[in-house]
């Protein structure tokens, strides 16, 4: 009787032993994320801080046409790497971009420009940007179906700050490609994310109502 005892206390301080070690082992996990989130967000803030430094600091011309050369010379400016930064203040959101040549512009690591987009200085061009939606820390537009028509974005690019409204919000069937239509006849924002639980894509469309020096 004593012995059944002892292994019962046995048993119990051994199941208190590993479940206090799976709580600590938890623990753990959840402050190593926490603190890897936080200094990649330390280091992202800062990227954009020097990024709107640089825009202060901007030489290039405004009026020059875009082309693989002006890219070139605005994304060496940039220490940070980044060629633009979006804001969106609804949804507290505020990203650098990278150049479209980039190995950081893919979707894997950052908000993507879309090799089919255009600049925000382009004449009529279409800014086109995808990103994750979900739980992830890269999951930059998760909250992109919160957007209502008339909500601003604001894209800050080559020393200027480019202003946008919502002007519609639609879903698509997730095919990977997207027909754009532009007939307004102005420079428009395309935000593009997969909506959660679903096969189908959330476009939000922006058009461009103004612009000013940074």
């Amino acid at each position: 009787m004593k012995k059944a005892k002892r292994k019962n206390k046995y048993c119990l301080k051994s199941r208190l032993l590993v479940g206090s070690l799976f709580i600590l082992f938890g623990i753990y996990n959840i402050s190593c994320k926490y603190i890897v989130y936080f200094t990649l967000n330390e280091i992202d803030s800062n990227k954009i801080e020097e990024f709107y430094e640089n825009q202060k600091n901007s030489e290039i011309a405004i009026d020059d046409p875009i082309s693989e050369n002006v890219e070139s010379k605005i994304f060496k400016k940039q220490k940070s790497n980044y060629i633009a930064v979006i804001k969106i203040p609804k949804i507290s959101l505020e990203k650098g971009l990278c150049s479209k040549k980039s190995s950081c512009n893919n979707v894997d690591q950052n908000i993507q420009i879309l090799p089919e987009s255009d600049y925000p200085d382009s004449v009529n061009g279409n800014f086109i940007l995808a990103s994750h939606s979900g739980t992830s820390r890269i999951s930059y537009f998760k909250n992109l179906h919160q957007l209502a028509k008339d909500d601003e974005i604001t894209v800050v690019y080559d020393g200027f700050e480019y202003y946008y409204k919502v002007i519609r919000i639609y879903e698509i069937q997730k095919t990977g490609s997207l027909n754009i239509s532009n007939t307004n006849k102005t420079n428009t924002l395309i935000l593009i994310t997969c909506k959660k639980g679903t096969d189908k894509q959330i476009v939000v469309l922006a058009e461009n109502i103004g612009k000013e020096k940074f």
